[in-house]
């Protein structure tokens, strides 16, 4: 079983492989999501959509689908790939979610998700669990929820991630979706309260490790998704904020050398060095000289022959504002 008191959100476009390297560089514990990967493009696509880097793990799949035997057949393939867990897909509100019968629609048909539950826990030894919203549209009662993680759980699923925001499908953007719909973490809390044999995660608006601490007060786990993909550095402090381990937390360069490495062994497998930097931006934001870094970066490191050093060029220009900062 994999520790899940802290990890970081599927998020389409963002969470790759290339991107959880750069973050499992950062942190040893932290549980890594893909971002959502269909049933389809598993089964029918021509690529290998759940290639991954060998350090990643603990690492869960995020599928989306709704289709009972074609979910069942991507998680057994799922395992067969070495995954940890795989999550289903019920908090997206995005409109090529919904018109493909997967993300925050299913919250409406809980026996549906319980459905796929069932029959994926029963092919495979690794857990199912789900990620969801508090409600959608106007289903959105502290009723419903209870009902929703009730028949979920029943099927055999013991773990969920709430985003303590209802989704509204119809209206609202999914940028919108992550930002207009006030945050309820008291329903959450209340909902592990009654429900305290599920393990439940909270995640929505948090940005700080204290937050996360706090919330740790009331439920199992917290999950932060854009507050690290902007300020991933955050990330060489988790495995000591969150689990205590006591140990030396990485300096910029030292992140850096690591992924200059990384860079220049995708460049020789015939990828861009922009495939890596391009999650890299934020690295460091809050410092002077954050903005010339990711101007660099952006401007740099997407020709034909450009490798690892492209980082270090970059980097450079923040060392002249902070000259010591190579050093701690």
């Amino acid at each position: 079983m994999i520790s899940h008191k802290f990890s970081i959100a599927p998020m389409l476009d963002w969470t790759d492989r290339h991107c959880r390297y750069f973050y499992r560089v950062m942190s040893k514990q932290t549980v890594l999501y893909t971002e959502m990967v269909t049933t389809g493009a598993i089964l029918h696509g021509k690529g290998n959509y759940l290639a991954y880097n060998d350090e990643e793990p603990p690492l869960v799949l995020q599928l989306g689908g709704s289709d009972v035997n074609a979910m069942t057949e991507c998680a057994k393939i799922a395992e067969q790939q070495g995954y940890d867990e795989i999550n289903i897909n019920v908090g997206c509100p995005s409109d090529r979610v919904q018109n493909g019968k997967f993300g925050a629609c299913l919250m409406a048909e809980p026996q549906l998700v319980a459905d796929c539950v069932a029959s994926m826990q029963n092919v495979t030894k690794i857990p199912t669990t789900v990620k969801s919203r508090i409600g959608i549209d106007d289903l959105d009662s502290y009723e419903f929820l209870h009902q929703f993680l009730t028949t979920v759980s029943a099927a055999g699923c013991q773990h969920f991630i709430i985003h303590a925001r209802k989704a509204w499908l119809s209206g609202l953007s999914p940028k919108q979706n992550r930002d207009i719909p006030p945050l309820d973490y008291q329903r959450v809390y209340k909902i592990k309260q009654d429900l305290p044999n599920i393990d439940l995660l909270i995640n929505g608006g948090i940005t700080t490790f204290a937050q996360a601490n706090e919330h740790m007060q009331h439920i199992n786990g917290v999950m932060i998704g854009r507050e690290v993909y902007q300020n991933p550095y955050m990330l060489t402090e988790a495995d000591n904020e969150i689990w205590q381990a006591n140990s030396e937390v990485k300096s910029r360069q030292v992140v850096l050398n690591e992924m200059i490495e990384y860079v220049d062994h995708h460049v020789a497998n015939g990828g861009r060095a922009w495939h890596v930097a391009r999650h890299m931006l934020g690295l460091c934001n809050g410092l002077a000289g954050a903005k010339q870094f990711r101007r660099y970066l952006s401007e740099n490191a997407n020709g034909e022959n450009v490798g690892g050093e492209v980082l270090q060029q970059a980097f450079a220009k923040v060392l002249q504002l902070n000259p010591d900062l190579d050093v701690i």
